[in-house]
């Protein structure tokens, strides 16, 4: 009998390709974690690493439950420091700056397509980007 011979074996396969999967991107984003916190010194995270070799689904069920708020602290302020500089990226390179916005607000301005609040609030706005 071979082993996809049943619709359930193909199905359980399926089930443990998943669960392998799931955990290596657990793991993954464990060590980079580990390397991302800078509170933590070096004989910790050798630490760490030497579990999740030795006893790698625990360990890494251990990391999430008692460090994962930390993990997500992280994660968050790394997506805002890499969203900020892509913005500054953006900006830099369409060459908007501050100056050329408040000029676009005050053309809009004096067309009477805004009013003078919300040219107020525009050129706060771009001198706030500075």
């Amino acid at each position: 009998m071979d082993y996809f011979s049943s619709f359930w074996h193909v199905i359980w396969a399926m089930f443990w390709m998943f669960a392998f999967v799931a955990y290596l991107i657990a793991l993954f984003s464990i060590i980079t974690d580990l390397f991302r916190d800078r509170e933590m010194n070096g004989w910790l995270k050798a630490l760490w690493v030497l579990f999740l070799f030795f006893l790698p689904f625990l360990t890494a069920l251990v990391y999430l439950i008692f460090r994962g708020d930390g993990m997500a602290r992280r994660n968050v302020k790394e997506a805002k420091a890499s969203q900020e500089r892509a913005d500054d990226y953006i900006r830099q390179v369409a060459g908007t700056s501050p100056a050329d916005e408040i000029a676009k607000a005050k053309s809009l301005l004096d067309a009477g397509t805004i009013t003078q609040d919300e040219y107020d609030k525009l050129k706060a706005a771009a001198l706030a980007r500075q």
